[in-house]
C-alpha cells in the first residue's frame, strides 16, 4: 500500500470515528481499539496499551492524542496530522453550526432521547475494550493487585492523573526491587511544554482568544471537563461569558461526537464570531499535535528499557482500571430504568455475540431505541 493510500485510509477511519465517537475519552479509546487493532491490525494490542499509557503522561485530550498516535503508526508524521484533523473536524463542524444557531436563536436542539439510548451502548463498548485490553495489561498477579488498588482509588474519587503517575512509580519501584536491580537508571521525563503566555492587556480579539485557549491546551490534564472550570474562572468571573453560555457549552459536549474540547469552538463563537471559533479551536488542539509528534518516537525506546518497561506496564494497568471505573460510574448513573437496561443488554448481545458487528451500528441502534422507547 502506497503512502497516499495509507493517508486516505487514516483519514477515512478517523473521520468515521469522529462522527460516531460519543461517550467521552474512554469510549473513544474503546472504539479506536476496535477499528485499528481488532478490525485492521495496524498494531498489536500490547503496543496500543503502551500508547494509552504514554498519552496519559502528556497534557491535552487523551482520545484525540490517541488518534494522532495511531495515525503516526500507520502513515508516519503526515498520518499524525491527518488522523488528528479528521477526528476533530466532525465535532468542530457540528459545534460551529450549533454555535451559530445559538447566537441566532438563543437555544439548542432537543436530542436527549437519542443520547439516552447511546449512553447504555457506550457502557457496553467500553466494557468490551476493558476486557480485551485487561487481558494484555494484567500479566501477573502483582499487576492484578495493582489494578485493583488503582480501581479502588479511582472509585474513591482520586484524581486520574495522580492515580496514573503514582501507579506507574509504585509499580516500577516494586518490580525494580523484585528483580534486585541495584544500579540507578534515569527516569523518563515526558516532553512537557507548558506554554507561559502573557495575557496582560490582551483583549478578546481573535488573537486574544487563541492565546487563552493555547494556554489551556498546553496545561490541561485529566478530564476535558477541567476546561470548563478554567473557563469559569477566566471568562465567567470576568463577565466575558455568561454562566448560561458556559452551561450550554457543557450541554454541547454531552450530545456532540468527538472530543469534548471541541466545545471550545462553541465558546469561541460566542466570544468572537466566526474568527473567534477558528482561533479557539486552533489554540486548544495545537499543543496536542506537538506533544504527540515529540513523544511517539520515544515509546519503543521506553518499552526496550527494563526500568521504563516496568513503568509502562504499571501505567497500562492503571489506565485499564480507570476505564473500568468509568464503566462502573456510568452504569450507576445511566442504568436507572428498564429502557436503559434493555438497550445495554441488546448492545451486549451485539458486541459479544457478533464479533464482526461495527460499534458504529451499535451506537446507531442504541440511539434509535432510545428515541422509540422514550414514548413507552
Amino acid at each position: 500500500m502506497t503512502e497516499t493510500q495509507k493517508l486516505k485510509q487514516v483519514a477515512a477511519v478517523f473521520f468515521k470515528l469522529g462522527l460516531f465517537a460519543f461517550g467521552g475519552p474512554a469510549a473513544h479509546i474503546a472504539m479506536m481499539e476496535h477499528e485499528v487493532v481488532t478490525k485492521r491490525a495496524w498494531m498489536t494490542r500490547e503496543h496500543y496499551l503502551d500508547l494509552i499509557g504514554a498519552t496519559n503522561l502528556i497534557p491535552g485530550p487523551n482520545s484525540t492524542e490517541m488518534t494522532m498516535h495511531c495515525g503516526y503508526q500507520r502513515a508516519g508524521k503526515k498520518g499524525l496530522f491527518i488522523a488528528g484533523i479528521s477526528f476533530v473536524f466532525p465535532a468542530v463542524f457540528i459545534t460551529a453550526i450549533l454555535g451559530y444557531l445559538y447566537v441566532l436563536y438563543g437555544a439548542l436542539p432537543q436530542v436527549q432521547p437519542f443520547i439516552k439510548g447511546i449512553q447504555p451502548a457506550v457502557i457496553v463498548i467500553i466494557a468490551s475494550a476493558v476486557i480485551k485490553l485487561g487481558k494484555k495489561a494484567v500479566k501477573n498477579w502483582e499487576l492484578a493487585l495493582l489494578g485493583t488498588l488503582f480501581l479502588a482509588a479511582s472509585l474513591l474519587g482520586f484524581d486520574q492523573v495522580l492515580v496514573l503517575f503514582a501507579g506507574g512509580l509504585l509499580g516500577m519501584c516494586y518490580f525494580l526491587i523484585k528483580s534486585k536491580i541495584q544500579h540507578t537508571t534515569p527516569l523518563f521525563a515526558p516532553p512537557f511544554m507548558i506554554l507561559i503566555v502573557s495575557e496582560i492587556g490582551a483583549k478578546l480579539t481573535a488573537m486574544g482568544i487563541f492565546l487563552k485557549f493555547l494556554k489551556v491546551g498546553s496545561i490541561l490534564y485529566g478530564s476535558g471537563y477541567v476546561l470548563f472550570a478554567y473557563l469559569d474562572t477566566e471568562l465567567v468571573t470576568t463577565a466575558l461569558l455568561s454562566q448560561t453560555q458556559l452551561i450550554e457549552a457543557i450541554g454541547i459536549g454531552q450530545f456532540t461526537p468527538g472530543p469534548i474540547l471541541s466545545t471550545a469552538t462553541f465558546i469561541g463563537y460566542q466570544l468572537g464570531g466566526f474568527w473567534g471559533a477558528i482561533a479557539a479551536t486552533a489554540g486548544i488542539f495545537m499543543p496536542s499535535f506537538l506533544f504527540v509528534w515529540l513523544l511517539n518516537p520515544l515509546i519503543p525506546k521506553m518499552r526496550k528499557s527494563k526500568v521504563l518497561g516496568y513503568f509502562l506496564d504499571s501505567i497500562n494497568v492503571a489506565a485499564v482500571a480507570i476505564m473500568l471505573a468509568v464503566v462502573i460510574t456510568m452504569s450507576k448513573q445511566t442504568l436507572v430504568d428498564w429502557q436503559a437496561a434493555l438497550i445495554a443488554i441488546l448492545s451486549g448481545i451485539l458486541i459479544f455475540g457478533f464479533k464482526k458487528v461495527s460499534v458504529m451500528w451499535v451506537l446507531i441502534i442504541g440511539a434509535i431505541l432510545g428515541y422509540v422507547l422514550a414514548f413507552i
